[in-house]
């Protein structure tokens, strides 16, 4: 039962101001292991900053991130050593960017891309790192004669899978996604976020993403968080505020995508 309801990652009152402005404030959630959330709101809304807090890419100016790093407690993220923030991003975590090309190393092969990853965790063997960076090649569908080709001569799409293959190789435990869909084309987007939906499920994993897209939620998410002005709005289950919005502002996100 414990298993259970011990929370994954622990967020308490998590606060980023810009001077005077609010980045987001007072943010407070649990996930629990094997939970999706996504976060939605406009541009400006605060949901990408909140995640770069999350992530450790950016240090919030108060508030606790608390990890379960499987060794009986949660660790506040934001007081670890820089040592240990690239160890946690190495293996427990992962980082889905927008844009493929900041999450992958263009210069170096498809192959080369899922291999720094396992190399990075201290893999060694050649043939074996080959063998599973041509197997993740497949589990993303890009076809295994292109383990050699630089990322540069692959499409938007192909590259975003890509980028995906080279975060997952390692079995992270939780993985953070910054509008993974964005920029690509419907009927791309649409075959991206099958195949999201289905790593999701057969990894168990634990999941953050942020988009301004609702349909990518309501595909990806089990809880939904929505943002405005750096504050969180209403939180629950996606299907219920998607379905029954309470807040003026979520009503007005679900009402100008009904009337599109």
């Amino acid at each position: 039962m414990d298993e259970i309801t011990t929370p994954l990652l622990s967020v308490r009152n998590v606060a980023k101001h810009y001077g005077d402005r609010i980045g987001c404030a007072a943010v407070d959630f649990d996930l629990f292991p094997g939970e999706v959330i996504g976060i939605v709101g406009e541009s400006g809304s605060g949901k990408s900053t909140l995640l770069n807090c999350l992530a450790g890419h950016l240090t919030p100016d108060t508030g606790e991130v608390l990890f379960d790093t499987g060794q009986g407690a949660l660790q506040d993220t934001c007081r670890m050593s820089e040592s240990g923030r690239r160890v946690l991003a190495r293996t427990d975590w992962a980082f889905v960017h927008q844009h493929a090309r900041d999450g992958l190393r263009m210069n170096v092969s498809a192959g080369g891309n899922v291999g720094e990853r396992l190399m990075a965790i201290g893999s060694r063997h050649y043939g074996d790192i080959r063998e599973q960076a041509i197997d993740w090649l497949g589990r993303v569908e890009i076809q295994p004669d292109r383990v050699d080709d630089r990322p540069t001569s692959f499409s938007g799409g192909m590259q975003q899978r890509l980028q995906i293959a080279r975060n997952l190789v390692t079995g992270p435990r939780l993985v953070f996604m910054d509008e993974p869909t964005g920029g690509l084309d419907v009927s791309v987007q649409a075959r991206l976020l099958d195949l999201l939906r289905g790593l999701v499920r057969e990894m168990d994993l634990s999941a953050i993403i942020v988009t301004h897209d609702l349909a990518v939620v309501r595909l990806l998410a089990d809880r939904l968080m929505v943002m405005k002005d750096g504050h969180v709005v209403e939180t629950g289950l996606t299907d219920q505020v998607l379905d029954d919005p309470q807040h003026a502002y979520t009503q007005l996100l679900v009402s100008s995508v009904l009337q599109v």
